[in-house]
């Protein structure tokens, strides 16, 4: 009897264990202390990074900018010598002289009161003059000597003391604007083939122009082997057919002839009637005004 007893005891419920049921939910864990944030790291590096720049060694120090210094090629730039980029050619090849010494280092500024010497002369830096003629006719941008036409230089003369050049070029038959300048990066861009400042010329012809053939011209011709892109062309509104306007790129007025010429019109008159933006308005033939600023930074943004 006891010894069923000792066996029912064996086989029944477990006395309860010291270990906690798995069925308890279990304390929730500590969260691991988090290490440094990246963006601190990359501060750091960043601060490496800019002590490693400021030691380079041969770096030269800051210096405060002087008022009214300018760099070396915009004050040859200025006295008319040459242009910013031939300057900067002058300047390597050690023909620059600032106050007696040779300079050669790029972006060099010329304070007030230094001495420039230029391919052995000394330059005195003009302030920039640009000034826009409505030219008549027979006068010449040539400098030829002993020529039968008088220069368009006299037009303007007394409107500056600068020394001043025409922009592009006209003979004695081509009227309407002209400019003036002493800006040689800027009498340099309105030359290059390459820009893409417009012009508008009214052109008067010895007969009435085909409509077949201003077609022709609008579509743009090859005149000896070069290809003339023409933007528009038309006939002008209340005129005879013979009276053409048309609106190119090219800064050659010869062009402008050539183009009729090539469909076997004879050319009477070229007048300009604007130019890059700018027109006759309130400017009567033979007479000349200055750019107003903003004009002027119309012309260097085209």
């Amino acid at each position: 009897m006891n010894n069923k007893e000792g066996n029912n005891k064996k086989s029944g419920p477990r006395a309860p264990s010291s270990r906690p049921s798995s069925n308890k939910p279990k304390p929730a864990m500590q969260k691991r202390a988090q290490g440094p944030k990246k963006v601190k790291i990359t501060t750091k590096v960043a601060d490496i990074a800019t002590d490693k720049v400021e030691k380079k060694p041969n770096q030269a120090p800051k210096r405060p900018k002087v008022k009214d210094e300018i760099r070396l090629n915009k004050y040859i730039a200025n006295s008319g010598a040459c242009s910013r980029r031939d300057a900067d050619i002058y300047i390597q090849s050690g023909t620059v002289k600032v106050n007696g010494i040779p300079v050669t280092e790029m972006g060099y500024m010329v304070k007030p009161g230094d001495v420039v010497n230029f391919d052995g002369a000394t330059l005195t830096p003009e302030k920039k003059v640009y000034i826009l003629l409505n030219k008549p006719k027979n006068f010449t941008t040539a400098m030829d000597e002993g020529q039968e036409y008088r220069n368009v230089l006299e037009l303007v003369k007394g409107s500056t003391t600068a020394k001043i050049g025409a922009v592009g070029r006209m003979d004695k038959n081509t009227t309407g604007l002209l400019l003036f300048t002493n800006d040689t990066d800027m009498i340099r861009k309105f030359t290059l083939p390459s820009q893409k400042s417009s012009k508008i010329y009214q052109v008067s012809l010895d007969k009435n122009l085909k409509f077949e053939d201003l077609e022709k011209i609008n579509k743009g011709l090859t005149l000896d082997g070069h290809r003339v892109f023409v933007e528009d062309v038309s006939y002008i509104d209340g005129e005879a057919k013979s009276e053409i306007g048309l609106q190119l790129r090219s800064a050659n007025v010869k062009v402008v002839r050539s183009i009729f010429e090539h469909f076997s019109y004879d050319v009477l008159r070229i007048d300009r009637v604007a130019f890059a933006g700018l027109t006759k308005k309130n400017l009567p033939r033979g007479n000349w005004r200055l750019l107003t600023e903003q004009e002027i930074i119309n012309l260097k943004n085209v």
